[in-house]
């Protein structure tokens, strides 16, 4: 039977060592960490300390040292297979069977890492020789001295196809394109994939480097590069500098979550170690799950523009359904303009973190971003505002933190639209009135009472073939993605793998300025969602003009048209789930009050939904045209 590194590491980690040890000694919390008297030799003061985070018990007094395995073969005497079964089995884990192919992959990915880091060793020798010159000058302007220069292991990638690969030809050319380190195309000779980039290696938890980010000296895009996802390398899984910043964590009770490892490097230049980034994308569930195992509230301290903030927004949003009681969110908002490396130049480590202790939290951030989106001046918006909020507190999970949620949004709804009521004598209940012919009030025949379809449409997201449409569209004009971001970000799309290329989508346009189809469907290729996009593409169904292949002589119209329906059709989608909403809530209390004044309010709305009805229509309508 064959454990892999990877195998047993993860069993390691769904394991509380605390928890484990502390069925047979008394354990007592101490800060971060436990203690209890060593049970391997007799002490009266403890001595033995166990870090639930490291995942490993240490005694001061004996040096016994080991980790959950170890403390069930050492102090339970059991074999080590017996305890991997015995963990394996509380943790939810299958041991694996056993399998000849499984230790070839761990011993390929031990061969990669040597692939890496020999890459890695060629980078900074590059760096320090005289063709490092323009780069080292290029740090010096930044501000990075020599200690944080090799500290974090910046190399040089020099401006060639094969410069690297001649270096590195001591390995075979397959495992330098398994680890990222060449590019291979049909039909065309591997060649280096970092070239005239200041090379900045990523490690993993443990130090180990597993990939690079490179950015470009001079002109040129993309700005940054990173590698691609390799068996050692998964970029929704790696926070960048987590190896430093999770110990500088434990001194400081902080970690701060900053847009790139440039921002990372500033602050670390500046004296501030503890913080991370993701790379090249919003934050992901796991990267979160890291970041919440080091402390319980980390700051998202993201740059003060406008993609920064929505950056800020997007990790809000990805982060509500997995909070829970003592786990959540601050944000710190930088200057409008400025990233963290600009402040702390500005204002040094001491102005950084005076920002740092003004972060709000996730419910402020959220308060306030709803609040700004709109105006607010009628009984409509105010009420999209109260749907708005609610839509937040209902993605979160935890019963208890989403009740405490819509609590609080309650809370400060009630204190935005309070007002001083006019002195009035007794309310006279309201009664219908007598109308022509002497017949008393009845209802509007029409009025049905809200279905099912109507109360769930915010939560259940819009139908699958308007979904498919909108994201072909999409595909075709990526222009529209930055144009409609804060939309998008929002919309409910019921289908888990299409709301995944909807996000892989906004990711890319939110990185790549001038996008265009044939470059949004290159950079999707590696994902998994590249096989939908295709489809949606190649989709004859969909009839609206932005799903339809230009051809003819009057391209640049056919665009222009297919741009101008587009914006409409994502405008009709992003307001119909909300009206809708609405008007369910409007059919609900005209039937409990009765009053003309709901009556007109339900119809208003109603009025509103079908036109938006027939704006759809009308759309589709458009490619006959």
């Amino acid at each position: 039977m064959t454990l892999t590194p990877q195998w047993l590491d993860e069993l390691r980690s769904r394991i509380t060592l605390s928890t484990l040890i502390g069925r047979t000694v008394k354990v007592t919390r101490a800060g971060r960490e436990h203690k209890a008297c060593c049970p391997f030799h007799n002490e009266k003061t403890p001595s033995f300390t166990i870090n639930d985070e490291k995942g490993f018990y240490h005694c001061f007094g004996c040096s016994a040292h080991g980790d959950a395995i170890r403390w069930m073969t050492d102090q339970r005497g059991l074999s080590f297979m017996d305890a991997v079964k015995e963990l394996a089995a509380e943790a939810g884990m299958e041991v694996p069977a056993a399998d000849p192919r499984a230790a070839k992959k761990a011993e390929e990915q031990a061969s990669l890492r040597d692939v890496v880091q020999a890459a890695a060793d060629w980078f900074t020798a590059q760096l320090a020789s005289s063709n490092g010159a323009p780069a080292r000058d290029y740090l010096a302007k930044r501000g990075i001295s020599e200690a944080t220069r090799k500290a974090f292991g910046f190399g040089l990638a020099p401006d060639s196809r094969s410069a690297l690969k001649e270096a590195l030809k001591k390995f075979p050319t397959a495992m330098l394109v398994e680890s990222g380190m060449l590019i291979a195309v049909e039909e065309k000779e591997p060649y280096d994939r970092f070239r005239g980039r200041l090379m900045i290696p990523i490690r993993d938890a443990r130090g180990r480097v597993i990939a690079f980010g490179g950015r470009i000296l001079g002109d040129g895009e993309p700005k940054y590069l990173n590698s691609p996802d390799t068996p050692l390398f998964d970029k929704g899984r790696t926070l960048y500098n987590l190896d430093k910043a999770s110990p500088a964590s434990r001194q400081t009770n902080r970690i701060i979550v900053v847009e790139g490892y440039m921002d990372v490097i500033a602050l670390a230049e500046a004296g501030i170690a503890d913080a991370v980034a993701p790379l090249g994308t919003a934050l992901t569930e796991n990267q979160l799950g890291m970041i919440w195992r080091m402390v319980p509230v980390p700051i998202l301290c993201f740059d003060g523009d406008s993609a920064g903030q929505k950056a800020a927004m997007r990790a809000a949003m990805r982060a509500l359904p997995l909070l829970r009681p003592g786990f959540s969110l601050a944000f710190a908002t930088l200057p409008a303009g400025q990233d963290p490396d600009d402040l702390v130049r500005a204002r040094g480590s001491a102005g950084f973190v005076d920002i740092l202790e003004e972060a709000q939290p996730l419910v402020e951030r959220l308060w306030a971003h709803e609040v700004a989106a709109g105006p607010l001046a009628t009984p409509e918006e105010r009420a999209a505002l109260k749907t708005r909020l609610l839509a937040h507190a209902d993605a979160i999970q935890d019963a208890d933190v989403r009740h405490h949620y819509r609590e609080a949004f309650r809370e400060k709804l009630d204190a935005l639209f309070a007002r001083k009521q006019p002195e009035r004598g007794p309310r006279v209940p309201w009664a219908p009135q007598p109308q022509r012919g002497g017949r008393r009030f009845q209802p509007d025949p029409r009025l049905q009472p809200p279905g099912e379809e109507t109360r769930t449409l915010s939560q259940s997201g819009i139908a699958g073939p308007l979904a498919a449409a909108l994201l072909g569209g999409l595909l075709r004009y990526p222009e529209a993605l930055r144009r409609h971001e804060d939309e998008l970000f929002r919309l409910p799309i019921p289908d888990s793998g299409d709301a995944e290329l909807l996000r892989a989508m906004l990711d890319i346009a939110n990185g790549q300025e001038g996008l265009d189809c044939e470059g949004l469907l290159a950079i999707l290729e590696p994902m998994k969602v590249y096989n939908r996009a295709m489809t949606l593409l190649r989709a004859d169904g969909m009839h609206f003009s932005f799903n339809r292949r230009l051809e003819g002589e009057e391209i640049d119209a056919a665009r222009e048209i297919a741009l101008r329906d587009l914006d409409e059709y994502i405008g009709v989608l992003v307001t119909q789930p909300e009206i809708r909403a609405r008007l369910a809530e409007a059919t609900a209390d005209f039937q409990r009050t009765m009053d003309d004044e709901g009556l007109a309010r339900q119809q208003k709305l109603r009025a509103m939904d079908e036109e938006l009805t027939r704006r759809l229509a009308a759309l589709s309508d458009s490619t006959n045209q």
